[in-house]
């Protein structure tokens, strides 16, 4: 059963890779931690404000890491979203994938991460030295969660228009 929590909290990575780390099958863990950088798009930020709609949000994400676990073999898999008021150097998501090897680990995480970019309901404010700006959808983060759908049209013959 995977955990998949949204919170105001920090989380501590070693913590959680812990949980993982009593199941013999495992043989592999990969994890990725998303931090608050201090500019974006050539400005400053003092801070990034997460919101969410809570019952959408974990759906969302429930839905992404089940679809994850219907293409990799996943033994374990753990999903950190936070929301509220963020400074630069915090740390914003944490997405650990345990499996009993690496290429399933590596992909599957990056899988996940790709899709809660361009999948989840999250909406992002940024607060700069001139202003307040909500962050828009970067175009790299689209053409990434679009390598996934490549992929799957690929395995099963369909076309992508």
């Amino acid at each position: 059963m995977p955990v998949i929590r949204v919170q105001t909290a920090d989380f501590n990575i070693a913590d959680e890779i812990a949980l993982m780390r009593d199941n013999p099958a495992i043989g592999a863990i990969a994890s990725f931690i998303g931090l608050v950088r201090d500019i974006n798009d050539g400005l400053g930020v003092k801070t990034l404000t997460l919101e969410h709609y809570p019952a959408m949000t974990e759906k969302a994400v429930a839905a992404i890491v089940a679809e994850a676990e219907a293409r990799w073999r996943i033994i374990h898999c753990t999903v950190i979203h936070r929301v509220g008021e963020l400074e630069p150097c915090d740390q914003v998501v944490l997405v650990i994938v345990a499996s009993a090897h690496r290429a399933d680990a590596f992909e599957a995480c990056q899988f996940i991460m790709d899709y809660l970019k361009t999948r989840a309901p999250f909406w992002k404010k940024e607060r700069t030295p001139q202003s307040a700006r909500w962050v828009e959808a970067r175009e790299s983060d689209a053409v990434a969660s679009l390598r996934w759908r490549a992929e799957t049209a690929n395995l099963s013959g369909d076309r992508i228009d």
